[in-house]
């Protein structure tokens, strides 16, 4: 359902109007003043304006060039109305961005095929700046280990599909990542990819953050809003971390996939939508249908073309990679070229365990350049102490004994330096050692000293 704003000051016309739209199928609201449609504007989104060039309180033009200035992406369509129109007029209106310019009396054929192009041309601007948004956000799945090629095969092939998907893996693996690939290849990658993530929204709000609502009553909030299945129509829902919803919303996600209909809440009819839904999930959805924390049917309907992305900790060959993916992309971010990263720091992140995987790793290179702003190369000391404590330490990944000494010096310092908030003269005092004789030692073992 398209959304119009009527903004005249004669109320035979706004009820006129009010009526031939609303027979189209469009949710409309109306006012008679410029103040009033601005906070209109500014409460709730509206796909098209219809604007009367003399208001009561302010010119229509002035109204016009406010809008256009919205500081919001999803600004409506204008079209200009009036009763004196002129040339002038009618090119000024054009200059400030109107869509089309009507004159009164008005041909209510012409306005609904004005008021179905602006819509349209709505819709198209929208996409676009949604297209660029995900071009911007779009990374390559960076590897050469064996799971990384494989995850590229297999979305190459089920991407062009119409299939649903669900994309198994641990939180910060990368299912977004994958979801994203998977629209940008499949036969929708010209509309629209709208994500939800299911566990950041509170229970009483999902449902409204799915299927929307129509005529709220909630004081000072929006009379309507489109959740995300109406959001999605013709495109792509990604429905992340689909395990944490409740039981109530899953009967009615279920339904909707299974109708490709729902009901907005509040709603008198219901809405047919074309949507292909990935969804995403770090849970055993088989232990949690198990426990009856999620129903089987909907699993079922989900799990059409399951896809598992496998953890750090599984293509640590891949580590060299993404860090030097990391490191151009924040490079530019922070005006800092040619960084790059020497050996033995990459032989230690590829020894560390990696719980929260890629978003752990992105998050590492991110805040050891913040931590070293005038180094052109992350050494060994830059890494943080939970990488050298996280690393394992068994006395086969040594070939002397004097590399496993080291090793066991190094962790055993840094322990010590943790446990004393950083306060490197506690720290020398714990160890039984001058606080001068510390920080030799430090620097011996590649500690990063900070005076």
């Amino acid at each position: 359902m398209n959304h119009i704003l009527v903004v005249d000051d004669e109320a035979d016309i706004r009820k006129l109007l009010e009526e031939i739209l609303r027979e189209e199928d469009y949710a409309v609201a109306s006012t008679g003043t410029a103040s009033e449609a601005l906070v209109l504007l500014r409460d709730a989104s509206y796909d098209v304006m219809l604007l009367d060039i003399w208001l009561p309180d302010r010119d229509g033009l002035e109204v016009l060039s406010d809008v256009r200035s919205l500081e919001t992406e999803n600004k409506p369509e204008v079209i200009i109305i009036s009763g004196h129109g002129t040339i002038e007029t009618a090119v000024r209106a054009t200059k400030l961005g109107a869509f089309d310019f009507l004159e009164k009396p008005l041909s209510l054929e012409r306005t609904l095929i004005v008021v179905k192009n602006a819509i349209e041309a709505k819709r198209l601007r929208s996409e676009n700046m949604e297209f660029k948004r995900q071009l911007a956000l779009q990374t390559p799945i960076t590897g050469e280990s064996v799971p990384a090629k494989a995850l590229r095969q297999q979305i190459r092939l089920m991407a062009p599909t119409n299939g649903r998907v669900l994309i198994f893996g641990e939180s910060g693996s990368g299912k977004e990542l994958i979801a994203r690939a998977i629209h940008a290849e499949s036969q929708r990658r010209e509309r629209v990819f709208v994500e939800l993530n299911c566990a950041a929204i509170p229970e009483d709000y999902i449902e409204s953050e799915l299927f929307g609502y129509r005529n709220s009553t909630v004081p000072g909030g929006p009379a309507e809003k489109r959740g995300t299945f109406e959001r999605a129509d013709g495109g792509t829902l990604f429905l992340d971390e689909v395990g944490d919803m409740s039981l109530k919303t899953q009967a009615k996600v279920l339904r909707a996939l299974d109708e490709q209909r729902f009901t907005p809440v509040g709603a008198a009819h219901a809405m047919s939508v074309d949507v292909r839904v990935i969804a995403a999930t770090n849970k055993n959805l088989e232990e949690e249908i198990a426990k009856g924390n999620f129903r089987e049917d909907l699993f079922y309907r989900l799990n059409v073309i399951p896809f598992y992305v496998p953890p750090l900790r599984d293509r640590k060959e891949d580590i060299p990679l993404l860090v030097r993916d990391f490191l151009r992309a924040f490079g530019r971010e922070y005006g800092r070229s040619r960084l790059d990263i020497a050996e033995d720091a990459i032989e230690l992140l590829k020894q560390y365990h990696w719980p929260g995987n890629v978003r752990e790793l992105k998050n590492l290179i991110e805040r050891v350049l913040i931590l070293n702003p005038q180094a052109p190369r992350i050494e060994r000391k830059h890494l943080p102490m939970l990488v050298h404590r996280g690393v394992s330490r068994r006395g086969e990944d040594f070939s002397t004994l004097h590399q496993a000494r080291e090793a066991y010096e190094r962790d055993y310092i840094l322990k010590k330096i943790d446990e004393c908030h950083g306060n490197i003269s506690r720290a020398a005092e714990s160890l039984g050692l001058e606080r001068s004789h510390l920080y030799r030692k430090m620097r011996t073992l590649g500690i990063s000293v900070r005076e």
